[in-house]
């Protein structure tokens, strides 16, 4: 069967079409919160370079959130402090996101007493990270009224959290770590480690003068460092190299 020709469209959808488009490309620019806007003069900090996508999904409490300088963190982003709008007695650095981050769309960062990401951390979409969750054990009030403790969370510099990742209350996640997509992470992870699963378990670790080795045996050995020149990393689509001003 021969398939059917797509129908043209016609002249008044293409105008109507090309003006949402060209408002939409307005919106995503004047929208986002950068250094100079009074969104962003609201942040406890809010470093040069560094900027969050239009539209944001929450940003709550603002005060008390740091963005270090070139920082980009995707739009629908959550970001939040405590439990409501205009809380009083927050800690002043309760979330800190450093310097050179990449933070993908819909990720959602929650901080009640202290969640801090190091400079480098590079995170994909949908990733999930709070330092609090809620208690179950009194029968007659509802679980979400079940506050719990605050336990706080650090991500180490230089590590990668992929797509899909859940980062629950106190974990301590060290450098330049991977943690694969999808993973559920709870308590320490040590530097240089590969982490996977739910509950997340360490896949690969480096060994000093061996290389990244799988708990099997297997390894793979240390390369050398990347560089790439401004040109090709502007081929790759990618912003200025982590670590290098």
């Amino acid at each position: 069967m021969t398939p059917a020709t797509p129908r043209p469209v016609n002249r008044r959808k293409r105008l109507v079409n090309s003006a949402v488009q060209r408002a939409w490309s307005w919106l995503d620019r004047v929208g986002e919160i950068v250094p100079g806007t009074r969104a962003a003069e609201g942040f406890g900090s809010f470093g040069a370079g560094s900027a969050i996508g239009f539209p944001v999904a929450t940003v709550m409490n603002v005060g008390s959130i740091h963005v270090g300088e070139r920082t980009l963190i995707g739009r629908q982003a959550t970001l939040s402090v405590g439990y409501g709008p205009g809380e009083t007695h927050l800690p002043p650095r309760a979330l800190v996101i450093g310097d050179r981050c990449v933070i993908g769309a819909r990720a959602c960062i929650t901080a009640h007493s202290s969640v801090t990401i190091g400079d480098d951390v590079w995170c994909g979409q949908d990733v999930f990270v709070s330092d609090a969750g809620h208690g179950y054990q009194e029968l007659e009030t509802p679980i979400g009224r079940q506050l719990g403790e605050h336990h706080p969370v650090v991500i180490g510099s230089g590590s990668w959290i992929g797509h899909g990742a859940i980062i629950l209350p106190g974990t301590i996640i060290g450098e330049n770590v991977v943690v694969a997509a999808g993973s559920v992470v709870r308590g320490t992870v040590e530097d240089r480690a590969v982490v996977g699963g739910a509950p997340a378990r360490v896949i690969r670790r480096y060994e000093e003068g061996i290389g990244w080795v799988t708990a099997a045996g297997d390894v793979r050995p240390v390369l050398a460092p990347l560089d790439l020149g401004p040109d090709q990393l502007r081929d790759a689509g990618l912003p200025a190299q982590p670590g290098r001003h």
